[in-house]
């Protein structure tokens, strides 16, 4: 909805009053800028009057500063939600360049890393503190966070929380839950890409006033998007053609799968352009090492999977090449945005044809579940009656859905108010003492001190560690799960015991357990479809995008909801050259000839039980489910066999043979 968006003129003017002046003088100080960028300042005024607000603003156009800055002048701790390793270390890295206490807490901390920060967040001596969303359902982060005040709650890449969003994260509609748990007053959503329909979510879900969202456009008038045709068997070619007669400039080459990562960057070394290939198949230091040199210069040429470039801050990038299609005009425009962020002129080059579009929809169709899978689930939930504890792992392979459309089956049958998350727990709980059994109990008096007592003499003792068993505990002394579970915490903060935990247990009360198992399976199989039929529109629109004789800009732009007093932007190809024709350039064998019934009957030959047309056909078309994995599929010939297919044909074709 237009009304909702507030919209920042690039050329904005903006008065200094007597107290901007301050401000400005602390962005000077601290951050070394002389002024706020687009769009910078309203957001911050915003959050300075003690109001939540949004920040939609272009890849590069300074959404990061709008919490850093705020963070400083807030009373208490700033946490910030991110949902990449990556973009929280660059962040982080550049805090700590201006002397701001910033930390992380991740499961790559060391035991002594975790107490430091987190005694330095209780005494107010660090105030941004990073987190995965994932995070939250950590029992032990939960304890700790609910001792901590919290002024304000960032979600960075906020677009996650809409189903509409291309990368929609079902974890993070849990995070309004969140807000309330902890009592976090203030809420800054940040993106670079969010349509109306995804920003009136953002807007809804946070209670975020509508004069607080502020879009500052979409369109960067030095980024000249070009679509050339290419063949399949022309693009090595073509890139090299490309890049030759400027190999040292910033390039990225995105690539899909990372065999072509490693092929096409070993195609231009060969060919005397110093390049180097980044996938996440790569070891960690290895990926920073290969990211440092192009940070620095001294590797001009990255081809790589979508990995790379989230959260990488270099200016002058000249060149984003697509070598395969990108996933959706959001990827797009996420990725073509890490270009000329010095804001001079960078070419943002798509080597367009069809033949990948099949093997991006079949991934699609292959996270819609089957009735069968759901059914599993709606059974454990009945059976559960009152409340129902599960294992997202286990319930994953017990189901045979993959982790996401797992999550989203569970955040849908919230909204039909069948189940409604209570509390997430580890079920394994073990210690190894590090100080005496009796020099700890020694520590507390009167009631802690039996307490305490209890929690040692309850739990069974084996010959190193020690395994908490709560229900004993709480039999034998009248005591909850949470004050055992912060005791033990707090003995493994004083460094007494040495504490592990595992199995982390989903805890749902069941609203509704009345509900219809066959019904309610056909309402979720239609919101599954009808989220598949989206997904499948997007890749469509993203086709008759780079298909297009219209403007590229300016629809980019319009996608985005953003309207332009121009029509032609005079530098992309479609304005400069007229549109193109994107085709099918590789010609495919007919199914039939592929002796398609070979491949399925050594995979049916590993499984004691019939497998479903529609899971072999996943085996096929290469896309993996927890069934498939249990079998090792994708060792056997016929996985990804048919991944440049249409699903539905080679779905057609197995149900004819069957």
């Amino acid at each position: 909805m237009r009304s909702a968006i507030f919209f920042v003129p690039a050329k904005a003017y903006f008065c200094i009053k007597e107290e901007s002046m301050t401000i400005e003088s602390t962005l000077k100080s601290t951050f070394g800028f002389s002024e706020f960028k687009t769009g910078q300042k309203e957001v911050v005024n915003n959050i300075l009057k003690g109001e939540s607000a949004a920040a939609i603003f272009p890849t590069g156009s300074g959404k990061s500063l709008c919490y850093q800055f705020s963070a400083m002048q807030l009373p208490h701790l700033t946490l910030v939600v991110s949902p990449l390793l990556a973009l929280i270390s660059d962040q982080l890295d550049f805090l700590q360049s201006k002397n701001i206490p910033a930390a992380r807490i991740d499961s790559t901390l060391q035991y002594k890393e975790l107490i430091d920060i987190q005694n330095q967040v209780r005494n107010g001596e660090i105030k941004i503190l990073f987190i995965s969303v994932e995070r939250f359902k950590n029992e032990r982060f939960r304890n700790f966070l609910s001792q901590v005040k919290t002024s304000m709650l960032v979600v960075d890449e906020a677009h996650c929380i809409s189903e509409w969003g291309h990368n929609f994260r079902p974890d993070y509609l849990k995070l309004p839950i969140y807000r309330k748990d902890f009592n976090i007053e203030q809420v800054l959503l940040l993106t670079a890409t969010a349509t109306p329909r995804v920003i009136e979510d953002m807007e809804r879900e946070f209670q975020i006033p509508k004069q607080n969202i502020c879009v500052t456009g979409f369109h960067r008038s030095n980024l000249h998007l070009k679509v050339m045709a290419c063949a399949e068997t022309e693009k090595n070619a073509q890139l090299l053609r490309n890049l030759s007669s400027t190999p040292e400039e910033a390039t990225i080459v995105y690539v899909t799968l990372q065999k072509t990562a490693e092929d096409v960057a070993s195609y231009l070394k060969q060919n005397g352009l110093n390049s180097s290939a980044y996938h996440a198949g790569m070891a960690n230091d290895y990926r920073e090492s290969i990211q440092n040199r192009f940070m620095s210069g001294e590797t001009p040429i990255i081809v790589a999977t979508i990995a790379f470039g989230m959260g990488i801050d270099k200016a002058n990038i000249r060149r984003v090449v697509h070598y395969d299609m990108p996933k959706s005009l959001e990827n797009y425009s996420q990725e073509i945005g890490r270009a000329g962020r010095d804001n001079e002129k960078s070419e943002c080059l798509v080597l367009g044809n069809l033949d990948g579009i099949h093997t991006l929809e079949n991934f699609v169709y292959g996270d819609t579940p089957e009735a069968n899978n759901i059914e599993v689930v709606l059974k454990q939930i009945k059976n559960a009656e009152s409340s129902w504890e599960t294992q997202l792992l286990s319930l994953s392979k017990d189901s045979n859905m993959r982790a996401l459309p797992l999550k989203t089956l569970l955040v849908y049958l919230e909204t039909m108010g069948i189940i409604l998350p209570s509390y997430s727990y580890f079920s394994s709980y073990r210690f190894k003492n590090i100080k005496e059994t009796e020099s700890i109990i020694q520590k507390f008096k009167g009631e802690h001190h039996a307490f305490v007592s209890a929690i040692f003499e309850h739990s069974k003792k084996a010959r190193l560690w020690t395994a908490v068993d709560f229900d004993a505990i709480a039999t034998n002394y009248n005591c909850d799960r949470k004050r055992i579970s912060t005791a033990l915490d707090y003995f493994h903060e004083k460094n007494w015991i040495q504490l592990e935990t595992k199995q982390m247990t989903e805890v749902f009360k069941v609203l509704k357990p009345e509900f219809d198992i066959t019904s309610t399976s056909k309402e979720l199989i239609s919101k599954f479809r009808m989220k598949e039929e989206a997904e499948i529109k997007r890749i469509g629109m993203m086709c008759d995008f780079f298909n297009s004789q219209d403007c590229l800009s300016k629809q980019l732009a319009a996608y985005f909801g953003e309207s332009t007093d121009w029509d032609k932007c005079g530098t992309c190809s479609s304005c400069l050259d007229g549109g193109i024709k994107l085709s099918q350039t590789q010609s495919l064998p007919e199914l039939q000839s592929l002796n398609l019934s070979e491949y399925l009957n050594e995979l049916s030959a590993k499984s004691t039980q019939p497998l479903s047309p529609i899971l072999l056909c996943k085996f096929l078309c290469g896309i993996s489910s927890p069934k498939l994995s249990s079998l090792k599929a994708n060792k056997l010939g016929g996985f990804g066999l048919t991944e440049k297919y249409r699903f539905q044909d080679v779905l057609k074709a197995i149900e004819n043979h069957n």
